[in-house]
């Protein structure tokens, strides 16, 4: 049988992450290469990776088995979206002009997104400079109660969701699945009332407890499935 790691060593193996997160210049901010609270210096692909490994060990420790640590930074890909596995050979994120990283886990078919193209997200997303916790889920949006949720709805272009969303969407297909980290200055920093908006009262104030604060920083990731296009 595989034996669980100790409390004390799940607890060492997070203090180590938190600790090299916060305490390097390579560290911008939380998770997935993002800048620093006080700091608003670009991130470097280098910091995106070391801090994606760290987000994932601590999301998974409580599961990590003595003969898992050596995968454990990749436990970060086991739920994308609660979606799939990504395909092996990962590929790094890429950074558009705007700042948006995106990186895919899962290519559609069929066309592609762009200007005027009307699109049904299901997403996550989450709330880097609190460990990622969780701001909003197309899943909570459930009227029938039957746990599917309600995708997100809107027009490429229409300006009713964030700009770092929109442009982070362009390309994808039918069934792709994305990464999209949304710094600021394109996403609630500076557009505080577009959707994505939270849809319950935990969510919402998890989401005003950063975007109120300009002591934090406010860049966001969205995991996103294209569930319609057209």
């Amino acid at each position: 049988t595989t034996s669980t790691l100790p409390h004390s060593s799940v607890m060492n193996i997070l203090t180590l992450c938190l600790v090299g997160l916060f305490s390097s210049r390579s560290v911008e901010g939380l998770s997935l290469g993002f800048r620093q609270n006080q700091a608003k210096t670009p991130s470097t692909r280098r910091s995106i990776l070391q801090k994606a490994s760290c987000f994932g060990i601590a999301i998974a420790a409580p599961f990590i088995h003595n003969n898992d640590v050596a995968n454990a930074a990749d436990a970060q890909f086991v739920e994308v979206g609660q979606q799939e596995r990504p395909p092996n050979g990962e590929a790094p994120f890429s950074t558009l002009s705007n700042g948006v990283q995106i990186k895919d886990f899962r290519d559609g078919a069929g066309a592609s997104v762009k200007s005027g193209s009307k699109v049904e997200l299901t997403m996550k997303g989450r709330l880097l400079n609190l460990n990622g916790v969780v701001f909003y889920d197309t899943k909570s949006n459930d009227p029938n109660g039957f746990g599917e949720g309600t995708p997100l709805q809107f027009t490429v272009g229409d300006k009713t969701v964030l700009p770092g969303l929109e442009s982070g969407v362009i390309g994808m297909s039918k069934g792709g699945i994305r990464r999209i980290i949304v710094p600021a200055d394109v996403g609630y920093g500076a557009f505080p009332g577009l959707e994505p908006k939270p849809l319950t009262d935990m969510e919402k104030r998890a989401l005003d407890s950063v975007v109120k604060n300009p002591r934090r920083d406010q860049t966001v990731m969205f995991d996103v499935k294209v569930e319609r296009l057209r």
